[in-house]
């Protein structure tokens, strides 16, 4: 073992999977000079190699990562040689053609990796993001390792880039836009991702400057790619956090292709050891699925599929909460009654036809329909005492609260319902010749949303309902009676049908050239989307339009050694969503403009060797300047907005990644980023917003023992500086905007797995450990350090001294956790 294994207690360290058995797909169809297929043709590479069938049509499996030269022959044409590189799962069509006069040898690298990196998007490995520990596993548990990418809540998949909020991040599965439910107001709500990890091929993300191909979002872009069978397998991976099991296969014809997950989650186990003691009965589940199908060699046709059912039923009992300094401990105990009641139920379903009609050009077609109905129901009354608490260490009342400042109670209720269906119609095309490409597309949307808005709190202090601060009534009791109505201190009644027509569309050029032997990407594009707000319940809007057009341009010099500098920009839109319409009041507002913000990204990537490994260092500063702002607030993962354009901000920061094998056999990487964002508010000055993030520091780290390679561990480390400590949804942001900002988050999640079984390991024969492709068993600490992270706070008023206090509402503590996981 010697000191390997323990690097881990190294801060700076990280890991991700490599497996020297990855592998990529080449197929197409091998053609004559007069493109006619040609049956009996040998694609070839060291020791393998396959036929093409009466069609012309192959597929070949390579070793992924690494230089391949592949050989194409036939008994009357002359031999095709050329190098390949491709990336793992990757899928690359190649349709040869072959002559009757020379023979052909081309030695350019054609590299999947390459083409995105100019493009300034990450490529995450599957494999990774399945192995790294984290307490909502998948990929978002990966990208929150990213520079510029954060998130201070475990319990939740959603992340904020660059200065954006939850709301701002595009996420696309096989080119299909996905959503998320709408009322969600907590992590511990969530559940499960839309994205499953067990289908996923390809994970590319970009935290800005992306093409105009993707949609309309203002921060960044997330691009899953699922599965496509090869064969017939199966996986399944239990803890005490849930289970998934996933199938796949695929027909003799190699027709038809199918993949299905399964999964369930219980939260149970985080919740429950938290400071807030609970009756706590949770249910995440959902099923998808993906199925293609090749019609014929030309059009192949696929179905996305998702259904998931959510009920979070949570019933709080009691909570204290330590507060303060050292020299002055306060305290919050809640004693509650009441419970809450909540359903999300989400349907997708997507059809996908790809139609190639020839070589150069690719159409798309894309139809996708999805609803979900959410239902928010709770009454929870809470009884609460605010305190100074015994510090004396000698005291047998130590840690018990001595006497109380104030006392009081309140009273929290909702009825809110929603029910969206959100339909659209898409084509996309792309013409490819020589090192030209052309990208269109043009989409139509149609949101039909029923909203039930019914919420309000009370609060009581010493037997003193606390009025609204808008209504400026002053509660002077005893000395002065108070005679006015018992109103509630928030409350929001609403009921909205609202239905919003969009049409978007995208045209894009990419050009590949070179220059002295300089390398040149080129991409220049633009954008347009229009939309029209009406329903019954909504005042009617005048058509909307915007026009983003956006570029590209990266060189790679003919340097001794390797870099790549890329600049890209543009003018993005936002057009405002179901949620960013409607105001604190609950009403929709129809004439909210889209946001703007004008983006300017410089990046370098330069790849080099260190201890004779592989290695790259990627950096991007950038600059975002924002106009027509709908500030908001955010309470715990939900955002209020206040629907009126009424600001302008700015974002500029530094994203700093490293990563190689720090670990022979492993690719490891440290994140570093800096960010400043702030807003102006109706000319009133610059305050930093609430995703102000100044600094971040991620870590992934991968180890094994030398000598026992199949004992594994991962480590999971983020550190982010306090984000502001916020307002009130009800308050003035700039009464706040000089508080004190939340605790850092610092928080570390450790994965230890032993790999019982796998394609390099098989027992003695007869071993019924043999039946499993893998077998492996492990278990999580999560929060390795027990740091004690707060998400927000609730503000509790003390009516006798006219005080309010900002109590923290912390995060998980530590954790422990055991998984198992199985491929067949």
């Amino acid at each position: 073992m010697k000191n390997q294994f323990f690097l881990f207690l190294i801060p700076l360290l990280f890991a991700s999977i490599y497996s020297t058995a990855q592998t990529a797909t080449l197929k197409g169809v091998v053609l004559d000079e007069n493109n006619t297929p040609i049956a009996g043709a040998n694609i070839s590479y060291d020791n393998s190699g396959t036929q093409s069938d009466k069609n012309g049509v192959y597929e070949l499996t390579i070793p992924a990562n690494q230089e391949i030269q592949v050989n194409i022959s036939h008994i009357s044409l002359k031999n095709l040689r050329f190098i390949i590189k491709l990336d793992e799962n990757q899928e690359y069509e190649l349709n040869p053609v072959l002559k009757t006069s020379v023979e052909q040898i081309s030695e350019v690298v054609i590299s999947g990796r390459e083409r995105k990196t100019v493009q300034g998007i990450t490529i995450l490995d599957p494999e990774t993001i399945r192995a790294t520990p984290s307490a909502n596993a998948g990929v978002e548990g990966l990208l929150k390792s990213l520079p510029g990418v954060s998130s201070n809540n475990e319990l939740s998949t959603q992340y904020a880039v660059r200065g954006g909020n939850f709301d701002e991040n595009l996420v696309y599965v096989n080119e299909i836009e996905v959503y998320r439910p709408f009322l969600i107001r907590s992590g511990q709500q969530e559940g499960l991702s839309f994205v499953n990890t067990d289908l996923v091929r390809n994970v590319d993300f970009s935290a800005g400057g992306f093409q105009s191909k993707y949609g309309d979002k203002l921060s960044s872009v997330l691009d899953i790619t699922y599965k496509r069978p090869t064969k017939l397998g199966a996986t399944a991976d239990l803890s005490l956090l849930g289970a998934s099991v996933s199938a796949g296969g695929i027909s003799k014809s190699k027709k038809l292709a199918a993949i299905i997950g399964l999964r369930y989650r219980d939260n149970s186990l985080l919740v429950n050891s938290r400071n807030t003691e609970v009756n706590f009965k949770p249910s995440f589940a959902d099923i998808q699925t993906y199925i293609s199908y090749n019609v014929t060699d030309k059009f192949e046709l696929g179905f996305l599929g998702n259904l998931a059912l959510n009920t979070y039923d949570y019933e709080p009992l009691t909570e204290q909460v330590n507060f303060g300094t050292l020299q002055f401990v306060q305290a919050l105990t809640v004693s509650y009654q009441g419970q809450e009641n909540d359903k999300y139920e989400t349907y997708f379903g997507a059809l996908k036809g790809t139609y190639r009609p020839n070589e150069n050009l690719t159409l798309k077609f894309i139809a996708s329909a999805y609803q979900t109905q959410e239902q928010e129901h709770f009454d929870i009354f809470a009884n609460y005492a605010l305190g100074t608490v015994n510090t004396d260490i000698g005291s047998e009342n130590v840690g018990e609260i001595e006497f109380s400042e104030g006392v009081g109670s309140q009273l929290t209720h909702a009825r809110n319902d929603l029910d969206a269906v959100i339909v659209n119609a898409e084509h996309k095309g792309t013409y490819i010749k020589d090192q030209h490409q052309f990208d269109w597309g043009i989409k139509y949307t149609s949101e039909d949303i029923r909203d039930r808005l019914e919420e309000f709190e009370i609060i009581d202090s010493a037997g003193f309902s606390l009025r609204p601060i808008i209504l400026d009534i002053r509660n002077d009791e005893p000395r002065t009676p108070f005679a006015s109505p018992i109103v509630p201190f928030e409350s929001v009644r609403a009921i909205n049908n609202a239905k919003i027509d969009r049409i978007s569309g995208y045209a894009q050029y990419n050009l590949r050239s070179s220059i002295n032997d300089h390398e040149i990407w080129t991409n220049i594009g633009v954008r347009a989307h229009n939309w029209n707000i009406s329903g019954p319940t909504v005042e009617s809007s005048d058509s909307q339009i915007v026009f983003s057009p956006r570029a590209q341009f990266a060189i790679k010099p003919n340097w001794k050694q390797n870099m790549i500098f890329r600049l890209s920009g543009g003018w993005y839109h936002q057009p405002p969503f179901y949620r960013e319409l409607r105001n604190q009041f609950g009403v929709v507002v129809p004439e909210v403009k889209a946001q703007q913000s004008i983006h300017a990204v410089l990046g370098h990537d330069y790849s080099f060797k260190l201890w004779k490994r592989p290695f790259v260092l990627s950096s991007e500063g950038y600059y975002k300047k924002l106009t027509d702002v709908n500030p908001y607030t955010i309470e715990n993962v939900r955002i209020r907005y206040r629907a009126n354009n009424n600001a302008e901000a700015f974002a500029y920061g530094l994203d700093l990644r490293l990563n190689g094998e720090f670990v022979p056999g492993t690719e490891s990487w440290v994140s570093i980023g800096y960010l400043k964002t702030e807003e102006n508010i109706d000319n009133r000055g610059y305050i930093p917003r609430p995703t102000d993030q100044r600094l971040k520091v991620g870590v992934l780290f991968q180890d094994y023992v030398p000598t026992i390679p199949s004992l594994k561990m991962y480590l999971n480390m983020v550190y982010q500086t306090g984000l502001p400590s916020g307002s009130p949804g009800f308050a003035d942001p700039y009464d706040f905007a000089d508080q004190s900002r939340l605790r850092d988050y610092r928080r570390a999640d450790l994965g230890i797995s032993y790999i019982v079984v796998d394609s390099d390991k098989r027992l003695s024969q007869g071993s019924f450990f043999n039946n499993f492709k893998e077998l492996s068993l492990g278990f999580v600490i999560y929060n390795l350090f027990d740091s004690q992270n707060a998400i927000t706070n609730t503000f509790v008023r003390d009516a006798s001294s006219q005080q309010q206090f900002a109590v923290p509402n912390f995060l998980t503590p530590r954790v422990f956790n055991v998984r198992l996981g199985m491929k067949f």
